[in-house]
C-alpha cells in the first residue's frame, strides 16, 4: 500500500513538472508574445502610479565611463599587460581606450552631481512628482543614481535583460528599481513622463536611446522636452548635425531639439530656462 502510494506521488509530481515546463514554454512562446509585452509595461506602470511618480528627468549615458580611481586602476592593469607584450596591436588599442575612459571619468562625477540636483528640487526628498529616471546599469547611470541617493532623494532604474548580465546599480530606490525584457517597452517607460533629457558621453545604446527620442519629437509623437548633450566636443564629433542639415535631411527648426551643455549645472539650469520659457513649471 505504502509503495502504491509513493508511486502516486512520484506520478503527481511529474505530472506537474510537465506542466510546469509547458506553462513556460507557452509564457515565451511567439504566441504568448503579446501578454508578455503587457506584462513588462503594467509592472512598472503600476508601481511607478503608486510611488506618485508624476514626471521624471531622464539621464543617458554610457555604462563604461566610472569614477576616476576606478578607471585608474583598469589602466594601470592594462598598462602592465602591454609593458609584457609591447607588440600587441590589441592591448594597445586597450591601453588608448582605457585613457581616453580616465579623461571621461569627469562626466561620472558631473552626472554624479546632476542627480544630486533634481535629488534636491521639488518639495524635499519624498517628493517623487519630478523624479531622477536612469538605465539602472553602471557607468553614468549609477552615477547619477548615486547623487539623488546621497542627498537622501528617491531614484529610478530601468534596467534590462542582456546576455551578459546587466545588474542594478546598488543606488536606485528599491521599490524603483525594475527589469525589462523589451528595450521597447524600457524606452517607452523612459519617454511617457519625462520632462527633461540629459545625455552623458556613450555608445550604440545611448545613441539608440537619444535618437529614438529625437525622431519622436521631430514627428510630432512625442511632446517637445529640454534635450541636452553634455560635452559638444564628444556630441559634435560623434554625429555632424549641421551636415545633416546641410544635406536637406533634416529642417533648420531640427537642430533647436536639442542644446548643449558642458556640466551638471549648465544642463539644469538649461532645464529650467526651457521649462520657463515654454511656461511649463516643473515644480
Amino acid at each position: 500500500m505504502k509503495k502504491n502510494n509513493t508511486t502516486a506521488k512520484t506520478y503527481k509530481q511529474t505530472s506537474v513538472q510537465k506542466y510546469t515546463k509547458e506553462d513556460k514554454q507557452f509564457l515565451y512562446s511567439d504566441d504568448a508574445r503579446g501578454i508578455r509585452l503587457q506584462l513588462d509595461y503594467l509592472k512598472a506602470e503600476t508601481r511607478l502610479k503608486k510611488h506618485g511618480v508624476d514626471h521624471t528627468i531622464v539621464v543617458f549615458g554610457s555604462a563604461r565611463v566610472i569614477e576616476f580611481a576606478e578607471a585608474l586602476k583598469k589602466l594601470e592593469k592594462i598598462k602592465q599587460k602591454f609593458e609584457a607584450k609591447p607588440d600587441s596591436d590589441t592591448l594597445l588599442q586597450q591601453l588608448r581606450g582605457a585613457e581616453r575612459i580616465v579623461e571621461k571619468s569627469r562626466y561620472y562625477e558631473e552626472a554624479r552631481e546632476f542627480g544630486k540636483l533634481v535629488g534636491q528640487s521639488g518639495k524635499g526628498p519624498d517628493d517623487c512628482s519630478v523624479t531622477l529616471m536612469t538605465g539602472g546599469g553602471p557607468g553614468i547611470m549609477e552615477a547619477a543614481n548615486r547623487g539623488a541617493y546621497e542627498v537622501g532623494a528617491k531614484s529610478i532604474g530601468l534596467n534590462i535583460e542582456l546576455p551578459r548580465e546587466q545588474h542594478p546599480n546598488p543606488y536606485i530606490t528599491p521599490e524603483l528599481s525594475f527589469q525589462f525584457r523589451y528595450f521597447a517597452i524600457r524606452k517607452l517607460h523612459f519617454m511617457q513622463r519625462a520632462k527633461a533629457l540629459v545625455v552623458f558621453p556613450g555608445g550604440f545604446g545611448t545613441l539608440d536611446e537619444l535618437f529614438d527620442l529625437l525622431t519622436l519629437i521631430q514627428t510630432g509623437k512625442s511632446p517637445a522636452i529640454p534635450v541636452v548633450l553634455v560635452c559638444r566636443s564628444y556630441w559634435s564629433r560623434i554625429v555632424d548635425f549641421e551636415y545633416l542639415y546641410e544635406e536637406g535631411v533634416i529642417a533648420k527648426e531640427d537642430l533647436d531639439i536639442f542644446e548643449y551643455a558642458e556640466d551638471a549645472r549648465e544642463a539644469w539650469e538649461a532645464i529650467l530656462r526651457w521649462h520657463k520659457k515654454k511656461k511649463t513649471p516643473l515644480f
